[in-house]
């Protein structure tokens, strides 16, 4: 698909990307897992240059989740020296682009010098408004969901909320995603079928996508595949077909 096959009336407001991949891309090639995520960048960049053509105003990538921690120590200190780097080069196509950064995560566990880059790229980006670029790193739902929990507990025992007055809204509130609207569009690329505990709460109703494509493959064309399919379905919100075509 190119750019003009899309409808820039009916473009998915947020989407998430779970980018899968990156080390059997590697291993194809006969090199260590690092190197399919230092080859990554170029399908970072692609899909949020697509993104910000296409019209979407957030962008959500699946970086680095709570079980990642779980690698050979060798990667994840490659990833985290490769974190920093990313957000170095990558700063000038963000700004080129009127795109903001923002994360989400456990961030108390990245390094203190991939957080002070982090947090310099955020503040440069702070004014930017064609998109909001959302990093997911050191997250998962079930840890996200905990800690909401844990703060809802403490509320109730200071006396800030009561109980019978928790709601749908009210968790919502709590979750690392409370000033993001929930995704509309899941793409996962790399052949698996499942979410990996990647916003669980949030994709109550997002429509899901999964690609063959290894992530660093992943191109302009692929992300407007993935936007056409999406506006070629019906999304009923637990209502029936007859009654969302009558809106």
């Amino acid at each position: 698909m190119k750019l003009e096959d899309i409808d820039k009336s009916r473009v998915p407001q947020h989407v998430a990307i779970i980018m899968d991949g990156n080390g059997r891309w590697a291993q194809r090639q006969a090199h260590k897992r690092i190197f399919g995520h230092q080859n990554a960048m170029t399908a970072v960049r692609q899909a949020v240059e697509a993104a910000v053509a296409s019209g979407v105003k957030f962008l959500t990538l699946y970086t680095f989740s709570t079980e990642n921690w779980n690698r050979p120590q060798e990667e994840i200190d490659g990833l985290m020296e490769l974190l920093i780097k990313a957000v170095q080069d990558e700063t000038k196509t963000l700004m080129d682009n009127n795109v903001r950064l923002q994360t989400i995560g456990d961030l108390n566990r990245i390094p203190e010098k991939s957080r002070n880059r982090l947090q310099e790229c955020i503040n440069v980006t702070a004014g930017n408004t064609a998109m909001t670029l959302i990093l997911a790193l050191s997250y998962s739902s079930r840890w996200e969901v905990a800690q909401a929990l844990r703060t809802i507990c403490d509320d109730a025992r200071q006396g800030r909320l009561a109980a019978a007055d928790v709601t749908e809204e009210t968790l919502r509130s709590y979750l690392s995603t409370r000033d993001y609207p929930d995704p509309d569009l899941l793409i996962r690329t790399g052949g698996e079928l499942r979410i990996s505990n990647f916003l669980l709460w949030q994709m109550a109703y997002t429509e899901l996508y999964f690609s063959d494509q290894l992530w660093p493959d992943f191109r302009h064309e692929d992300f407007y595949d993935a936007i056409y399919d999406y506006q070629n379905r019906q999304r009923r919100f637990g209502k029936t077909g007859d009654q969302v075509s009558k809106q």
